[in-house]
C-alpha cells in the first residue's frame, strides 16, 4: 500500500510545482472517493488539507490533473480527518478511504479507533445526555441504530459470556427492550468509552465513578445503562453485528409507522455537538423517539426526499445542500397527533422568528438560520409516516 501511495501522490510536474510553492505549510494528505450520481461512476481524488489556513486543494487521479485549486474552505475542520469519515466539499460528499501520504498516517492516524457503543433497554430515555457525554469525551458518533434484539441474537452477540453464571439474566434483559447501538471513532476509542462508562457494577460505579455513565445511570451489575468493547479485537466483531460491511443487514430498526411523525436532526447541528442537546429536549417534552438511525444522504435522496418543498420554498436548493452535507439522524417521533404537536415543538421554520415568538422551541434553542434551522420535522400531517418509511424502509437496506 505504501508504495503504491508514493507512487500516487504527486502524479504530474504542474501538480508538484503547485505544491511546493507551499511547501513551508503543513499540510495532510487523503485519498478520496465521490460517487458521481449523473455518470454512475465512483470517482477518486487526492484531498489535500492546509491546517495553517483552512484550505483545501483535490486532484483528480484518474485524470490526472488539478480538481480543485488550493481554496480557502471553513466547512472542513482538522477533527473531521480520519480514514472512515464523510466530509463535504463544495457539495461533494466525499469518503476518506485512506492516507495519501506516510506523514499524515503517523500525524493523524495512530491513536485513531473504533469502538461499539451500546446503550442498553435501561438507558435508552437517556440517549441524550449519553451522547453528549460521549462528545465530551472527544469521542464521535459515526454510525448509530435504535433496534430490539431478538434472544437468539442477544445469544450471538454476548457468546463469550456463555459459561458465566449471569449469562441468561444478561440475555433477558438486553432482549427486553430497545437498545441504541453506536460505532464511536476517536483517539484510543476502546479505552476512553470505557472510561466514560466506569466500572461494569453500577454500585461500585456510583461509589468509586459517580460521573461515570454507570454511576449516574445504572442499577447493578447487569442493568447497567451501557456496553462498550473491551478490545480492538471485540470492537470490530461487535460492530460487525450491529453494523456489517459485507453481506448482511444486522438486527432490524424499530420503526412503528402508526401515530407518527418524522424529524431529522440536521448535519450542522451534528458537527456542532447539539445531538445529545436535541435528543433530551424531544424527551424531556413528552415525546418518544420509537426509531433512531444515522444516515448519510446522497444528492439524489436529498432531492427526492425534499421535493414537496421545490417550487415552493425559496431555499430548497440550499435545503438539500445541507442535508447531504454530511450524516444526520433520522428519528420517529411517536406520539398522539405527533405531526402536529410535535411541529409545534420545533417551531416557526426560521429560527430567529422562533426566538421572538416561540423562544423555548428546538429551533429557538439551536437553529442558525431558516436552512440550517437545527431540524426538519413533517410538514403535513398524511406525510407522517411516508417520511419516516423514507428512511426506515427504502433508506434503511
Amino acid at each position: 500500500m505504501e508504495s503504491w501511495v508514493r507512487s500516487v501522490t504527486f502524479p504530474c510536474r504542474a501538480w508538484l510545482d503547485c505544491v511546493l510553492c507551499y511547501a513551508q505549510d503543513e499540510r495532510f494528505a487523503f485519498l478520496a472517493e465521490w460517487y458521481d450520481p449523473s455518470a454512475a461512476l465512483l470517482r477518486r481524488y487526492q484531498l489535500l488539507y492546509y491546517p495553517k489556513d483552512g484550505s483545501v486543494e483535490m486532484f483528480d487521479m484518474k485524470n490526472q490533473r488539478t480538481f480543485l485549486r488550493r481554496t480557502k474552505f471553513d466547512e472542513i475542520h482538522p477533527e473531521d480527518l480520519f480514514v472512515g469519515n464523510r466530509v463535504n466539499v463544495f457539495s461533494r460528499q466525499l469518503n476518506l478511504i485512506g492516507y495519501g501520504d506516510q506523514y499524515t498516517a503517523n500525524k493523524l492516524g495512530s491513536k485513531k479507533e473504533r469502538t461499539l457503543a451500546m446503550i442498553k433497554p435501561d438507558a435508552v430515555t437517556k440517549v441524550g445526555d449519553i451522547i453528549q457525554m460521549i462528545y465530551d469525551a472527544n469521542l464521535i458518533v459515526t454510525k448509530a441504530k435504535m433496534t430490539k434484539l431478538t434472544w437468539k441474537q442477544a445469544v450471538d452477540f454476548y457468546t463469550e459470556h456463555q459459561s458465566k453464571s449471569f449469562f441468561n439474566n444478561l440475555v433477558q434483559f438486553v432482549s427486553s427492550g430497545p437498545v441504541i447501538a453506536m460505532e464511536l471513532m476517536g483517539d484510543e476509542a476502546v479505552y476512553t468509552w470505557r472510561k466514560v462508562l466506569g466500572p461494569t457494577d453500577s454500585g461500585v460505579a456510583q461509589k468509586d465513578a459517580a460521573n461515570s455513565l454507570r454511576g449516574q445511570f445504572g442499577t447493578d451489575g447487569t442493568k447497567n445503562a451501557g456496553h462498550g468493547s473491551d478490545s480492538l479485537a471485540s470492537a470490530a466483531r461487535e460492530l460487525e453485528f450491529f453494523f456489517p460491511s459485507t453481506t448482511g443487514h444486522g438486527p432490524s430498526n424499530t420503526a412503528m409507522y402508526s401515530d407518527c411523525t418524522c424529524s431529522i436532526i440536521k448535519p450542522h447541528a451534528i458537527s456542532e455537538v447539539l445531538t445529545g442537546k436535541i435528543l433530551k429536549s424531544i424527551i424531556e417534552n413528552g415525546f418518544e423517539i420509537s426509531a433512531l438511525q444515522m444516515f448519510n444522504m446522497d444528492r439524489v435522496n436529498a432531492e427526492e426526499f425534499l421535493e414537496v418543498y421545490k417550487g415552493v420554498v425559496a431555499e430548497y436548493t440550499n435545503m438539500v445542500d445541507e442535508l447531504c452535507s454530511g450524516p444526520c439522524m433520522a428519528l420517529e417521533i411517536h406520539a398522539t397527533d405527533s405531526p402536529r404537536t410535535f411541529r409545534e415543538f420545533c417551531g416557526p421554520a426560521d429560527p430567529e422568528i422562533a426566538r421572538h415568538l416561540r423562544p423555548t422551541t428546538l429551533r429557538a434553542l439551536y437553529g442558525k438560520n431558516k436552512v440550517q434551522n437545527a431540524v426538519h420535522c413533517t410538514d403535513l400531517p398524511e406525510d407522517g409516516i411516508l417520511e419516516v418509511q423514507y428512511f426506515f424502509k427504502i433508506l434503511d437496506v
